[in-house]
């Protein structure tokens, strides 16, 4: 049978109890359709890239799937009809990854790494000096204009 990555955000209003009531229906249909959930991995509550359906937050569940096409099509169209699912996304793969997701192995890291500042302690604010070759603001002095005035708005 085919191997498929799916990953489900549920809302963020929902308890954790009703999360695993819905990866546990979830299974429950792959199941009934002839397939199987070798692994199931619950990231917990995660802050979203942007809003979804007013949402900025949502329940993350990562399943490592094997099951045919058919039942893989129902699992997808009962996601579609339930509220509390605000996105999914099933990838068919070669194999499935043994251990744990990379998102659990970051988990237990602490930190920011691979967040906005790349993980720095000072938020990236270094004026961008060194690792974009940007200058800092320039001296009230080193006007390019040829009259030597300090007139921003250029000539019209």
């Amino acid at each position: 049978m085919p191997l498929y990555e799916s990953v489900v955000i549920a809302r963020q209003d929902i308890s954790s109890a009703q999360v695993d009531t819905l990866a546990d229906d979830l299974t429950k249909i792959l199941e009934d359709n002839g397939g199987k959930v070798a692994k199931r991995e619950n990231w917990g509550l995660r802050s979203l890239a942007f809003r979804i359906k007013k949402n900025r937050k949502g329940h993350y569940v990562m399943f490592n799937v094997d099951a045919p096409a058919e039942a893989v099509a129902e699992y997808e169209r009962r996601m579609r009809i339930n509220e509390d699912v605000l996105r999914y996304m099933t990838v068919r793969v070669e194999e499935h990854e043994e251990g744990e997701s990379a998102i659990l192995s970051n988990k237990g890291r602490g930190g920011r790494e691979g967040g906005r500042d790349g993980g720095r302690r000072d938020g990236g604010r270094d004026g961008g000096r060194f690792e974009s070759g940007r200058r800092g603001p320039r001296d009230d002095n080193s006007n390019s204009g040829d009259n030597g005035s300090s007139n921003d708005e250029g000539d019209n």
